[in-house]
């Protein structure tokens, strides 16, 4: 079925540790953090323990004119705004080879510079839709990894879990297929966020991220040509030559659409609202030292975006937090 392999390197997580006797269970995310450092074999200094293989490039966003009608934000308002991107394998090791498809979804952060200094982030993964919905159910799958081995008998622990949760089962099966570029790639924020008009109306809404460039796939015979730094190498080589560009775009809730759970798509007949052209021009200057010290992170907010209802944001906020400390 799936491999065991892949799951385990796809997540960056070993099994959960018990608590000893007499000792209170560690919170979700400090148990996330305690599992991620395991599997990554300790602490990789100056690394995030998810997502650790990156570039940071930065350009410019332009808001589009229909953006200010969803939201107050101040860089969705007209004026052009500066923007920083890291682009990113999945795993927490930093020396992972691009063609290696543990190193999927691949993963697309940006800052959008505010007024006085401040910023608003979104944090983006390479397929729409999570692998599943909330925090529980994460450390179910991540547990059911754990307790499968390569002679565990038929159905093991991933096989029931995957049974039992079909869309996590698709994630698995779509995130293998791998690009030959960041820029054919697109990028879903699969949190719902609310914008908030000038008007005070509030609209629940998920990101997408497409590529000016198109999508586009390699099979497995074009793959095994590619080196180990294919896409980074790719995306260096593109900027010398010019602006690589994505387009920014809502995908608005309909009444009564859920927007706790992030492994849910809305059907593709859902309105949607453009925001603005992302323009990345320039490899990051001291981009080791620049990766080492930034922290993007979902609930970075402004005022026109606020929280939804999701779970997954909050506990990904806490888990980046300790992310940053690992880093350190």
């Amino acid at each position: 079925m799936f491999a065991i392999r892949k799951v385990a390197v796809l997540f960056a997580i070993l099994c959960l540790p018990a608590p000893l006797a007499g000792q209170e269970q560690p919170n979700l995310p400090q148990q996330i953090a305690d599992v991620i450092t395991k599997l990554n074999g300790g602490v990789h200094t100056g690394f995030r323990f998810m997502h650790a293989k990156g570039l940071i490039v930065t350009g410019t966003f332009a808001p589009a004119p229909s953006a200010k009608t969803v939201s107050k934000a101040a860089h969705l308002q007209g004026a052009l705004v500066p923007v920083i991107v890291r682009f990113s394998d999945g795993t927490g090791n930093p020396m992972i080879p691009d063609p290696d498809k543990n190193g999927s979804p691949r993963g697309m952060a940006i800052r959008f510079a505010l007024p006085g200094g401040a910023y608003t982030d979104i944090v983006a993964i390479s397929h729409n839709g999570f692998v599943v919905g909330t925090g529980e159910e994460f450390l179910a799958f991540l547990t059911a990894v754990s307790q499968t081995t390569a002679t565990s008998p038929h159905p093991n622990p991933i096989e029931k879990f995957l049974g039992a949760h079909p869309r996590s089962a698709k994630f698995l099966q779509e995130v293998s297929v791998l690009s030959p570029s960041f820029a054919n790639l697109a990028f879903f924020g699969n949190n719902a966020f609310v914008f908030v008009d000038a008007a005070g109306t509030k609209r629940a809404f998920r990101y997408q991220i497409l590529p000016d460039a198109g999508l586009k796939t390699l099979d497995d015979a074009q793959l095994k040509k590619e080196g180990p730094n294919y896409l980074y190498d790719d995306l260096t080589a593109r900027l010398k030559k010019g602006p690589v560009k994505y387009k920014i775009v809502a995908q608005m809730a309909n009444p009564g659409d859920q927007t706790k759970d992030g492994s849910m798509v809305w059907p593709d007949d859902r309105k949607i609202v453009e925001l603005g052209t992302v323009t990345l021009t320039t490899v990051a200057a001291d981009n080791a030292a620049l990766q080492v010290n930034s922290a993007f992170n979902p609930i970075f907010l402004t005022s026109g975006i606020e929280l939804s209802d999701d779970p997954l944001v909050p506990l990904r906020s806490a888990v980046y937090a300790l992310s940053v400390a690992h880093r350190h």
